[in-house]
């Protein structure tokens, strides 16, 4: 279950800056185009690391949790909260650094909680308990970013009725809705959601990696499920009460109708790591005030070598402008 953090394709997370209602001025025009194209060409041009000061990084005293600031210098900054992927160094990963000091460059005040559960590629419900006490350490109103399976938490953060109020939108980059179906399609390759479906040919590595870390929700030893997969799916038809439990309480959908933020669903159309039926799927549990927006130029949160450049702008194009009307009153 590798799903990389944003890099390649990091300029999709300037739909952040569109989000909320901030000054649109001509200096902010610059640094927006200097964000995408330091982003866009992975640090070999740093247009907005020549226009701005690096941010400074410093602990965040948040209980409960290991969470960085990432601060610039901008007199306006927007609280932000960037929940990671899987990551075995947590917020120290050096592409989690990245993303949170060019946001920090952007005008974002971020910070950037320790998931354990994603450092060993097992989320559980608990892990939902950083960012919730990271959200309860900013203020309001504060835009939520969240990466690959990081979509578990943020969601179900965002429902929380303690911090709900505290989230305005949420931009999900390759999330899921349904920890069942996520772990189904990790096991087989197979997604469905209405009548799309298809399959994907995991690394065999990678699935091996991802049933040793979970064998016990599988409550199957790991070796009996990688020698024969059917074992498990089977179980996922009718799964034991604590299986059952931990799935239903990892599954965004389940409370989707809770969470008062705006949700903005990034999905590439040829990701390999989370389908993205994930993001129709919890587009059609929450469908007010969601906007999902479908890419080939992203496979899983990496840009796409497969796909052309004039689509890729196209598509680009499209999504900025989508996201742009977000800020607008309703």
């Amino acid at each position: 279950m590798r799903q990389p953090e944003i890099v390649q394709l990091l300029s999709l997370l300037l739909a952040a800056l569109l989000v909320v209602p901030v000054a649109r001025t001509a200096g902010d025009l610059v640094l927006s185009a200097a964000f995408l194209i330091e982003f866009l060409s992975e640090g070999a041009w740093r247009p907005l690391s020549g226009l701005t000061a690096a941010p400074r990084r410093e602990p965040m005293g948040v209980p409960g949790a290991a969470v960085d600031r990432w601060i610039g210098a901008a007199l306006a900054h927007v609280p932000l909260v960037l929940v990671h992927g899987y990551s075995p160094e947590g917020k120290d990963d050096p592409r989690v650094r990245q993303a949170a000091a060019l946001l920090a460059r952007a005008g974002f005040d971020v910070a950037v909680p320790t998931i354990p559960g994603l450092t060993r590629g097992r989320l559980r419900p608990d892990d939902v308990e950083p960012v919730v006490a990271t959200l309860t350490a900013r203020t309001a109103p504060t835009v939520m970013i969240s990466v690959s399976v990081g979509a578990g938490p943020a969601l179900l953060a965002a429902a929380e009725p303690a911090v709900r109020e505290r989230v305005q939108v949420v931009l999900s980059l390759g999330g899921y809705a349904s920890a069942t179906e996520l772990l189904r399609f990790f096991l087989t390759g197979d997604f469905r959601w209405g009548t799309i479906h298809g399959h994907v040919a995991h690394d065999p590595a990678i699935v091996a990696q991802f049933v040793e870390a979970n064998a016990d929700l599988l409550d199957l030893p790991a070796r009996d499920v990688l020698t024969d997969p059917r074992r498990a799916v089977a179980l996922l038809e009718a799964p034991p009460p604590r299986m059952a439990r931990v799935l239903n309480q990892l599954s965004p959908e389940r409370v989707a109708r809770e969470i008062g933020a705006r949700l903005v669903l990034v999905h590439g159309t040829r990701d390999r790591a989370v389908p993205y039926t994930e993001s129709l799927r919890l587009a059609a549990a929450r469908p007010a005030r969601t906007r999902v927006v479908l890419v080939g130029v992203l496979d899983h949160v990496e840009a796409s070598r497969g796909a052309s450049w004039l689509s890729g702008m196209r598509e680009l194009g499209g999504l900025l402008l989508a996201v742009y009307s977000l800020s607008r009153p309703s």
